[in-house]
Order: C-alpha cells, then structure tokens, then sequence
C-alpha cells in the first residue's frame, strides 16, 4: 500500500509512478491522489499529452468517467515553464511523451516537487513502452496495478490489441484493447 509523504515546507521532491496495463485503474489513482493533494490544500499542476483526446481535449478521464482538469503539451519541456511554484504536478499517459519527460521529471523533483505519473509500462507487444523504463528508474515510488484478463479471470499485466494494426501508437478504448494475463497474451501469439 501507497502511504502519501507529507510535502508542505519540503526541500526536495520524489517521483512516483502509477503503472500496469490498460484498464488496471492507473489515471483512476493518479486523479485519486491528485485531489487528496488538493484537499490538503497543496498546489496541484496537471498534464496530459495533447495527442491523448481519447475522452477529452482537456480533462484527464479515467475508463469510468473520472476526472479531472489538466492541461495538455505538446512537449515535456512545457512542463517545466508551466509547473512553478507548485507543490504537486500530476502527468498521465506518460509514455506518449518525448524523450525528455524523464528529464523533467526529475529536475522538478529536484526543486522539492512531488511529481505523480502513470503511464503504460508495457505496449501491445509486450515490450516496455516509450520512456516510461526511464521514469521506473528514477521513481522514488512505483505502484503496478493490474487489470482482469479479459479471456480467463486472471489478473492482466498485458493491454492486447484486438484489431491488426503495427503502428506503436494507437489511442483505443475496449473496442481496440483488453487486458489480458501472460497466458491468454501469449495464447494469441502476442509474445514472440
């Protein structure tokens, strides 16, 4: 179990990140403990990468309509500009960024900010997805979270793509994806 640090009047931050599959309830906790944050009445910054308009343009939405407002980027760098003199900075969908989220992550950590991710860990090949191995590196707090295999009952590490298409970015909701667990992944013929 996660147990929130206290930040106010701390010198340095931390980086915790949110991962597991699709469907496993990762921006659902991200939104959870970004509103704790703001009921502590901390200073909260959201982002979301300006490809992810799956739900929303703006807002931050979670499989079950959850949510809460951000401000999309088109590069992580943004962030940094738009994240001064802030307490908390909440970024979904993490492993769409460029190669600099890492980065930026880490040098908000460094200015005392508590920096809050989640992000698949994995894409639908099974292999680690975009940054996010860089973000797991340099996380002071992980939390995987698992989906239902959608085949068995299992629990799901895996987001299966349910239509052919090899393009490694493809925003989707149950009518693309569903989590699966290492045997009914494998079973498809998803894992080499």
């Amino acid at each position: 179990m996660f147990i929130e640090p206290h930040i106010k009047g701390a010198t340095t931050g931390w980086i915790e990140v949110v991962c597991g599959s699709m469907f496993s309830g990762k921006t659902e906790e991200l939104i959870r403990r970004l509103k704790r944050a703001k009921i502590a009445n901390l200073k909260v910054e959201i982002f979301k990468p300006a490809i992810d308009t799956r739900y929303d343009e703006v807002n931050i939405v979670s499989h079950n309509e959850n949510q809460i407002h951000s401000t999309p980027v088109d590069h992580s760098n943004k962030i940094l500009l738009m994240a001064q003199d802030c307490d908390v900075v909440g970024i979904d969908e993490a492993q769409f960024f460029d190669d600099g989220i890492a980065d930026v992550c880490e040098a908000l950590a460094r200015k005392g900010i508590r920096v809050i991710v989640a992000g698949l860990d994995m894409d639908f090949l099974g292999k680690p997805f975009g940054q996010m191995p860089f973000l797991l590196a340099r996380a002071d707090y992980i939390t995987k979270l698992h989906a239902i295999c959608m085949k068995c009952g299992n629990i799901a590490n895996y987001s299966y793509r349910k239509i052919p298409n090899e393009d490694r970015i493809m925003l989707g909701e149950k009518d693309v994806y569903e989590p699966r667990c290492r045997r009914c992944f494998e079973l498809d013929g998803a894992i080499d």
